[in-house]
């Protein structure tokens, strides 16, 4: 076999496996995109519309995030804790009557020392942890950021007695999703979801749905207008 056909085989190699390479990458793209989707459902969405519709920029920010939280492994609470933590959360909600915007304050802590209690990153890295439960809380990671959003705002007493207090109610709904999520014993996962919708529409009108032991504490608020301490 001559030089010239031995070096005609040689490109012709190359050339199918660049080929290769290139439909295989081309393949895998979609069903990336499409796994990102399935994965963070309604963050993936949210990604879209703060990068202006750019799905790709978005699916790389997601796909980053991935990557970086992907392997955390979420460190179960002990009875004392959780204990702990539904105590303060309880009285967050009936606080909220009275001072709403002490009330969503002490959601956003709470969330932040619950979050990290479960073993994400600490809540003085707040966009990290955001970015870390949104990995493996895609659904409600959201409630997180309206608690946190609220909380940050600047202080306005006249849009508070209005517009302001319903947005503070709200956003103490949204994230009591996140919370019932995180602090929920391991295992109690899946079940638990299938009933995430009708519960936390309940509690938005008086929680009627409520787990046993709790159901006095309802969100009552959201038929009285509450006083800004």
């Amino acid at each position: 076999m001559s030089t010239g056909v031995i070096i005609a085989l040689i490109v012709i190699v190359a050339a199918v496996l660049v080929v290769a390479a290139v439909l295989a990458l081309r393949a895998r793209g979609p069903r990336h995109g499409g796994n990102l989707k399935r994965r963070f459902g309604p963050e993936y969405e949210r990604a879209v519309a703060r990068h202006d519709g750019d799905t790709k920029a978005a699916e790389r920010e997601l796909a980053d995030r991935v990557e970086r939280h992907g392997s955390l492994r979420e460190r179960p609470l002990e009875p004392a804790e959780r204990e702990r933590f539904e105590a303060r959360w309880t009285a967050a909600q009936e606080r909220f009557v009275d001072s709403p915007r002490e009330a969503v304050e002490e959601a956003d802590r709470l969330l932040a020392e619950l979050a990290a209690a479960r073993g994400f990153p600490a809540g003085g890295q707040y966009e990290e942890q955001v970015a870390a439960l949104s990995v493996h809380h895609a659904h409600h990671v959201d409630g997180y950021r309206r608690v946190h959003r609220v909380t940050h705002a600047r202080a306005d007493g006249e849009r508070d007695a209005g517009a302001g207090t319903e947005e503070m109610r709200e956003s103490m709904v949204a994230a009591r999703a996140l919370f019932d999520e995180l602090v929920r014993p391991a295992g109690h996962h899946d079940g638990a979801r299938r009933h995430d919708g009708p519960r936390h529409r309940a509690g938005a009108d008086g929680d009627a749905a409520a787990p046993a032991g709790r159901a006095h504490h309802s969100w009552s608020f959201s038929k009285s207008r509450p006083k800004e301490s």
